[in-house]
């Protein structure tokens, strides 16, 4: 059995992918895929992570998470989906740096499952517009205590990454850039539900759709079926140059205002980060979906 965990991180998802690919049900069924609903599993999830401290899961256990997730007797992948599994929002940033805690939390995780082939995927994003994101989520909690005294320029990824690699053991560690989404969603989709390039899979536009006008959409949707494209690299390109014409740019845009925030900072934060998916996505163990 292969399972999933779909890490976060926070702020980049929502739980989209995962309601994307339930609404595909009779592509998950053929594949004996399962995509429970969160409320089926989170508290579960957690109470056993919670009893096993760690140790590696008894059949008991595991038949129980699986009870409570699916009805599937012949399963051959199963996706949970928290950006929990983590952290809690308060404990991105500490006093001793960004995600700390995310290379100790990936061996429990597997430990859930401990026969099975475990894969984790997540999505990065810019602490640029992860910060202030955090900062909304914590409401009343002022944005000094919640950077712990942490310069926003040191939050980098790569060391994070770098770490849970080493965590993963080898297991896949499936990244890709949150911005990128747009251009790589169907991709990103495939991979976690692990479903063929081939196979039609309903709401492979729905994230263009939050993004693009309906004109837009609309005129895509038709170019695409008078000119299907002939491959990934064809799609990307005119969804970008429709992205670049029919873009709503009121979803595009962060609007930032935190204390000692400038322009010239975001701009050295994005630059950092910049260099940091460069780094990830070079890294042995890594596997990097790329626009």
């Amino acid at each position: 059995m292969q399972v999933v965990f779909h890490l976060g991180a926070h702020s980049t998802d929502e739980d989209r992918l995962i309601r994307t690919l339930a609404d595909n049900p009779d592509v998950l069924a053929a594949g004996h895929i399962a995509v429970p609903a969160p409320n089926r599993y989170r508290l579960v999830l957690r109470d056993a992570l919670l009893a096993l401290r760690g140790d590696p899961a008894d059949q008991a256990t595991q038949d129980t998470i699986l009870a409570a997730c699916t009805d599937d007797d012949h399963l051959h992948r199963i996706v949970f989906s928290h950006d929990f599994f983590l952290c809690v929002p308060a404990r991105v940033i500490s006093d001793r740096g960004f995600y700390t805690m995310a290379g100790g939390k990936l061996a429990p995780l597997a430990n859930l499952f401990p026969q099975a082939a475990v894969e984790f995927h997540m999505a990065l994003i810019n602490p640029a517009t992860l910060i202030p994101a955090l900062e909304a989520r914590q409401k009343g909690v002022d944005y000094e205590k919640m950077m712990c005294g942490r310069d926003p320029r040191d939050l980098r990824w790569a060391p994070v990454v770098r770490k849970m690699v080493e965590a993963a053991e080898g297991r896949p560690l499936v990244i890709w850039c949150n911005e990128d989404l747009p251009l790589i969603w169907p991709e990103v989709l495939r991979r976690m539900g692990g479903i063929a390039p081939e196979v039609a899979l309903a709401g492979e536009d729905a994230l263009i759709a939050q993004i693009m006008s309906r004109e837009g959409l609309i005129r895509l949707r038709s170019y695409f079926k008078s000119h299907p494209p002939q491959s990934i690299t064809q799609r990307r390109k005119v969804v970008s140059a429709f992205l670049g014409k029919f873009a709503r740019p009121e979803t595009l845009e962060v609007e930032i205002a935190l204390p000692g925030w400038t322009e010239a900072l975001i701009e050295e934060i994005t630059a950092a980060y910049e260099e940091d998916v460069a780094e990830i996505a070079a890294m042995e163990g890594v596997e990097f979906i790329a626009p």
